[in-house]
């Protein structure tokens, strides 16, 4: 409903009193009554305690699922840094024994050890970074008899075995013949 203003010369909205009391006389009812109508929509409220709680369950499901992924796969790489730094460490190893002399292998790589994080690099140093220190690292040579050898009694092969570990499990194993 509209109310003319003089001054303006236009229609501006009524007062809500202006509204109710003309609701009054053509309706006949009273403006307690008015105020009872009950509205026709029913009011929006908003999410509920466990709406949102399953929200939040769903969510941290599809999460897990994004990052577990990735958090296996730093496990992976790290095992594979692991296996490589092993591998090299064997191969340095056997290739430090087989540059030895033929005579002198048995007697001092007969049955070598490195300790856990006393693995020493081709100059005899220890290793100190502290990717080495849960390596260890044993070496075993030892004679070998081959049927086709032309002289029994004489050793012409010895056979090189070296393997690296981290805290007891194995991680590389290098085998190796040299011949005299």
């Amino acid at each position: 409903m509209k109310v003319k203003d003089l001054k303006n010369n236009a229609f501006t909205p009524a007062p809500i009193y202006i509204v109710a009391a003309k609701l009054e006389k053509t309706h006949k009812t009273t403006l307690a009554g008015f105020q009872n109508v009950q509205p026709k929509c029913k009011l929006v409220r908003g999410f509920t305690l466990v709406e949102a709680l399953i929200a939040l369950v769903i969510l941290g499901i599809a999460a897990a699922g994004l990052i577990l992924p990735f958090a296996s796969s730093a496990a992976v790489q790290e095992q594979g840094c692991s296996q490589t730094l092993a591998a090299k460490l064997a191969c340095d190893l056997t290739e430090q024994i087989i540059a030895a002399d033929f005579n002198q292998i048995v007697p001092t790589y007969g049955s070598y050890n490195e300790p856990k994080g006393q693995v020493k690099n081709a100059a005899g140093v220890v290793f100190t970074d502290s990717m080495y220190a849960d390596l260890s690292r044993q070496a075993v040579c030892e004679y070998i008899y081959m049927p086709q050898q032309q002289s029994f009694g004489a050793y012409n092969f010895i056979r090189i075995t070296v393997k690296v570990y981290q805290n007891d499990l194995k991680l590389a194993e290098v085998v190796r013949l040299k011949s005299k």
